[in-house]
Parts: C-alpha cells; sequence; structure tokens
C-alpha cells in the first residue's frame, strides 16, 4: 500500500545507517559523520583490518562487518546483521562501495569487466532491493555515491565512469518509483578527491600521479578534495531537514561538472 502522508518528524530512536565500502575514505568518514550524529553504523568491507580501524572511532555505534557484497548471499547477510544488531529497523542505506581498475577498451576481458560492474552497479541494486522492507517501514533513504566524471568523458577509465552513470540513472528512476513509500533516493557524485582507491586499482605511483595532474587540471577550486567534504554532503542529504529532496545528483567536486 502507498503511504503519502508527510513525515518530517525525527525518530526518537537511533537511526540506523549502513555504509558500504567503510573501510577507507569517503566510506569510513561517513561513518564517522553519522555516528558523530549518534546514528547507529554497520560498517561494510571486504577487509576485516580497515574496518577494525573504522570502528574504533566509536565503538559503541559503529559496528564493522566484513562480507563481500558482489557475493550471493552478500545483500541478505548485511540487511539481517543491521536489523539483529541495530534494533530491527533500517533508517538510511549509503552504496558507496566501488572498485577501479588499469584496463581500458582495448584491455577489457569478461574477467576484468564483471568484478567492476559487480561492484559498482549490481550491488548496489541488489543491496537495495534487500533493505526495500526495512526502508518502506523506516520512510528510509538510500544514498548512491557516484561520480562527476560519469557526467564528462574519461579517457582510459570508461567503464567506471559508466557503471556510476548508470547508478544515476537508477538514482532519478528510484525516487520516483519508491515516492510513494515514503523513501527518498538521492546521490552524491565526487570529484577528484583524496582516497586509497587507485592504490589497489594496480595503478603504477606514475599513473597514480598522471591521474592525480589531470583530476586538478579539470577542477576549478584546483586541489583535491577530502573525504569528509563527501561525507558532509552524504549525512545532509539523508537528514530530517532534507526531507522534500528526493532524485538530486549533488556533485561534490569543486566545480569539475560545470568547467
Amino acid at each position: 500500500m502507498s503511504r503519502l502522508t508527510e513525515d518530517t518528524s525525527e525518530t526518537t530512536s537511533p537511526r540506523t545507517v549502513v555504509v558500504t565500502g567503510a573501510g577507507t575514505g569517503i566510506g569510513r568518514a561517513t561513518a564517522h559523520a553519522f555516528a558523530a550524529q549518534g546514528a547507529r553504523v554497520i560498517a561494510v568491507g571486504r577487509r576485516s583490518a580497515p574496518l577494525a580501524e573504522t570502528a574504533a572511532y566509536d565503538q559503541d555505534r559503529i559496528v564493522p562487518l566484513a562480507v563481500d557484497i558482489t557475493g550471493e548471499d552478500g545483500p541478505a547477510t548485511v540487511v539481517r546483521t543491521a536489523l539483529k544488531r541495530c534494533g530491527g529497523r533500517i533508517d538510511v542505506l549509503v552504496n558507496n562501495a566501488a572498485v577501479v581498475n588499469t584496463e581500458s577498451l582495448r584491455t577489457y576481458t569478461r574477467a576484468s569487466v564483471q568484478p567492476q560492474l559487480a561492484t559498482n552497479l549490481l550491488a548496489p541494486v541488489l543491496l537495495t532491493q534487500a533493505a526495500l522492507p526495512a526502508l518502506e517501514e523506516s520512510r528510509g533513504v538510500v544514498v548512491n555515491v557516484t561520480t562527476s566524471v560519469g557526467q564528462r568523458a574519461w579517457p582510459g577509465n570508461s567503464l567506471y565512469a559508466a557503471g556510476k552513470a548508470a547508478l544515476e540513472v537508477l538514482t532519478r528512476g528510484w525516487a520516483v518509483e519508491l515516492a510513494p513509500f515514503g523513501i527518498r533516493v538521492v546521490a552524491v557524485a565526487p570529484g577528484a578527491i583524496e582516497t586509497p582507491i587507485a592504490d589497489h586499482s594496480g595503478y603504477t605511483p606514475e599513473q597514480r600521479a598522471a591521474i592525480r595532474a589531470w583530476q586538478l587540471a579539470h577542477t576549478p577550486l584546483d586541489r583535491l578534495g577530502r573525504p569528509e567534504e563527501v561525507a558532509w554532503a552524504i549525512v545532509q542529504l539523508a537528514s530530517p531537514q532534507a526531507s522534500f529532496v528526493t532524485g538530486v545528483i549533488l556533485p561534490v567536486d569543486g566545480g569539475a561538472v560545470v568547467a
């Protein structure tokens, strides 16, 4: 049944927030930002050690969960754990996890394409689907983390940008599809942010330096962004005060998308 009644009040219980890719970078900063506001956070990632570092910020509020969200049981495990550990509710789902590699159109293989699409596109679809009953119950929020580069050309890295651009299309579609159930869907599109994502991509230090130089050349504010700046945008869009905002894609990119 559709739920059309407006409800902008804050819940009296701490909100439960699920953040994927929470071991480092934007995901870690987002987990910390929500915990600082009093939320209970399920910090999801593949590697236990970085997640433990994330949770050390506030072990009472941040629950590390090492799971592969691309696995067949990954989405169900995340939702089941969140409901069990955090009072049977999910208020915010942040689809942040992403991978990038050194492949390009001339070198793509099925084996190199599939992991990117599985993490960057398919996992957010299936995790959001698994969380829908809980999000409907809480009239919750889905925040997809995309990239401002998805709106421009990214030579040599088009598959990453394409997957993120597809996630933006899903953001707009889901915003309309889920609005009758009180669920908001938004996205934040970071630009050049100081995160370790490229460290695990297979790029050499020289290649990483060249990518950063290209990004800076296309960023009017002439600096890299900080994960905390993206986390701020995520928290703001997910807040009850943003209750009339849905379907929006917010660039956090130093002006790159408009340059």
